[in-house]
């Protein structure tokens, strides 16, 4: 149903709007830029399931009480004075057949607590980056009914940025291709994001984007432009899949040509309770750095790594692979007493050279890399198939302490294993740089002497 009318009053779903009305995922997220109707469309589909389903109870959810009566509340008057009866004591509506849509918020942890032995058809949250994801996932517990032929379903709405940027970007954003399905493996739940834009909302007026245009970068990015990979507190703004409408730091392997001239070298994380990540990178003749390939892996022996590594690598010739020096420490691997990690790493056919692990120039040498080439793209281009690379390098943020640092804490495997990979080339040039020598195409002698060092 996309059309909602009560005496005079009259509601029309816009087309994005429609499309999430009737998703038939389990769960969807209506999130991008502000202005695209998102909240007006959580309390449409809550309304409309209140209103075909006899005797129903929905919940909308918002992180504190006064953002409910500032918004949804106060829309809800708009659209149900008449219709049905508010009940501001409980802050619920009760529908003619009996059904209840109820307003909730939730601003601590331990507040979900207030509806443990509650039951709801469907949840809506608005405004989901706001909660965190012990929230979110204890809530949709009370998603449950039993009533025959009626499914319980989620929906919810956001911006980009908030305290639950990043689990929100995990569960929805990089699952699979926007506005696609996605099924969970462990639970066969499915799961949907459908991105949300300015040109969603054909009733916001040019005053309303100039307004938008004001604000500063990420700001603007975030909730003008519905770009997920910036945020308030993110460490790296200049990350940006897409600049322009093409590509930009993000690239299809099939649109790049990796020449076999091409240097290539690997760099890795080493983790077993945690994940490993290992990031192969070619150099073309330019000094741009290309990403083609990672392997994240968890609970993986050394050795079976290593050789996972060599199969991967077959028909590659690899230069070298720069790994965290802690791994020269001898401590003992698997099973082998006094054996450090590097050593199984070499028994084993991958040769691995210490990487610089200072951590401020390092993540420095990665802005450096993420900035725009002579040529007009950047420095650095990662193919899609490094998929945690991609989804983690955005969530970094600042560390409160030491302020030129990237907070710890993080999922930043792929992202550490990008940095020792950075650190071990020179900071980006210009295409053409004089004083280079005939012969040595891709390695000055400048990058030759450091590479020997090692």
């Amino acid at each position: 149903m996309d059309e909602l009318s009560k005496n005079e009053r009259a509601w029309r779903a816009t087309p994005r709007q429609e499309e999430f009305l009737n998703s038939p995922e389990d769960e969807v997220l209506y999130g991008g830029a502000a202005g695209g109707g998102k909240s007006d469309a959580l309390l449409i589909f809550s309304i409309l399931r209140r209103q075909s389903i006899e005797g129903s109870r929905g919940l909308i959810l918002r992180r504190t009480y006064p953002e409910l009566e500032r918004s949804l509340i106060l829309r809800s008057y708009e659209m149900l004075t008449g219709w049905a009866s508010y009940q501001a004591q409980k802050h619920r509506w009760q529908f003619p057949n009996g059904s209840l849509l109820e307003f909730g918020y939730c601003e601590r942890d331990e507040d979900v607590f207030r509806y443990q032995s509650a039951e709801y058809d469907d949840l809506c949250f608005d405004e989901l980056t706001q909660f965190s994801e012990y929230q979110y996932t204890y809530l949709m517990s009370r998603c449950r009914t039993t009533k025959p032929g009626v499914r319980t379903l989620v929906r919810a709405a956001t911006n980009p940025g908030g305290v639950g940027h990043g689990w929100v970007k995990s569960r929805f954003i990089d699952v699979c291709r926007w506005g696609e399905s996605y099924s969970d493996p462990r639970t066969g739940r499915t799961r949907r994001f459908l991105p949300a834009r300015l040109s969603d909302n054909p009733y916001l007026g040019e005053e309303y984007q100039r307004t938008l245009e004001e604000l500063p970068e990420a700001e603007r990015r975030a909730l003008k432009d519905g770009d997920w990979d910036v945020y308030a507190g993110q460490y790296f703004r200049e990350f940006a899949r897409e600049k322009g409408g093409r590509p930009w730091h993000v690239t299809e392997p099939g649109e790049v040509a990796l020449s076999p001239y091409w240097r290539r070298f690997r760099s890795m994380d080493w983790g077993y309770n945690d994940p490993c990540c290992v990031l192969w990178h070619c150099v073309d003749g330019e000094g741009r750095v290309y990403t083609y390939r990672e392997l994240y892996v968890r609970e993986m022996r050394a050795s079976d790594t290593a050789r996972l590594i060599q199969r991967l690598s077959e028909g590659e010739e690899i230069d070298y692979t720069a790994a965290s020096p802690d791994m020269w420490a001898r401590r003992g691997n698997d099973g082998l007493q006094g054996e450090s990690l590097a050593d199984t790493f070499a028994a084993n056919g991958v040769y691995l050279v210490k990487a610089d692990a200072d951590r401020v120039n390092g993540w420095s040498r990665m802005r450096e890399f993420l900035a725009e080439a002579p040529d007009g793209l950047p420095w650095w281009r990662i193919f899609s198939t490094c998929a945690n690379l991609i989804r983690t390098l955005p969530t970094l943020v600042y560390d409160r302490h030491r302020v030129e640092d990237a907070a710890g804490g993080t999922e930043d495997h792929a992202p550490e294993a990008a940095r020792y990979g950075l650190m071990s080339r020179p900071r980006p040039r210009p295409a053409e740089r004089p004083g280079r020598k005939p012969g040595f195409p891709f390695w000055g002698e400048e990058e030759r002497e450091v590479f020997l060092e090692w």
